[in-house]
């Protein structure tokens, strides 16, 4: 899935503003003024298509997330853990430990 603010695409298929969209697992809906990705997987990920972002998690999934998102289970000593297993001291490092190339 990707999001460029509100225009989003499937695969690269485009999924219109506005038009509910569900295939093979992958969900886009819009809720008032956002828009909503969900996966069978048990992550819903909900955006206004500027800056705020909203990740929930099914609590099948506590302890059992890794990432950007935190691991999942209720201990903030290990939110900002990186790939390599250590605790990163600050956010900015922490988030950008994550970064794609």
């Amino acid at each position: 899935v990707t999001a460029r603010g509100r225009n989003m695409s499937v695969n690269g298929a485009t999924v219109p503003e506005g038009q509910p969209y569900l295939h093979s697992g992958i969900s886009v809906t819009w809720p008032g003024d956002w828009v909503a990705v969900a996966s069978g997987l048990g992550v819903r990920v909900t955006t206004d298509g500027r800056q705020a972002v909203t990740v929930t998690v099914d609590a099948e999934l506590w302890g059992g997330t890794r990432g950007l998102c935190g691991t999942y289970n209720g201990d903030p000593a290990d939110d900002f853990q990186r790939p390599g297993g250590d605790v990163a001291a600050f956010a900015a490092s922490f988030g950008n430990s994550w970064k794609m190339p």
